[in-house]
């Protein structure tokens, strides 16, 4: 295919210093950085792994750990209650 390409100076620059030192045409130089570009682009990344690794809490069994937010939550409320109650009632 025969088309017109308008290139930045800078990129014209590059380009003219590729052609010369790998000794190959414009084209051919035009050519391999667009197929290079284009084939980076439609690369898939490699996927991110998390790993977990599972850890011993050390808790006695009965322990129900789903429960854990509503005791941490219960603990808040009342050290909340006993913060505000000694500083209105001296």
């Amino acid at each position: 295919m025969r088309t017109t390409l308008t290139v930045d100076d800078d990129l014209a620059a590059i380009l003219e210093r590729e052609r010369l030192r790998k000794g190959v045409s414009f084209k051919e130089i035009v050519n391999s950085v667009i197929r290079r570009g284009l084939a980076s682009e439609q690369a898939i990344p490699a996927a991110h792994s998390v790993r977990t690794r599972p850890h011993h809490f050390g808790f006695k069994p009965g322990v129900d750990l789903d429960k854990l937010n509503q005791l941490a939550d219960e603990l808040e409320s009342d050290a909340f209650v006993r913060a505000h109650r000694t500083t209105e009632h001296p």
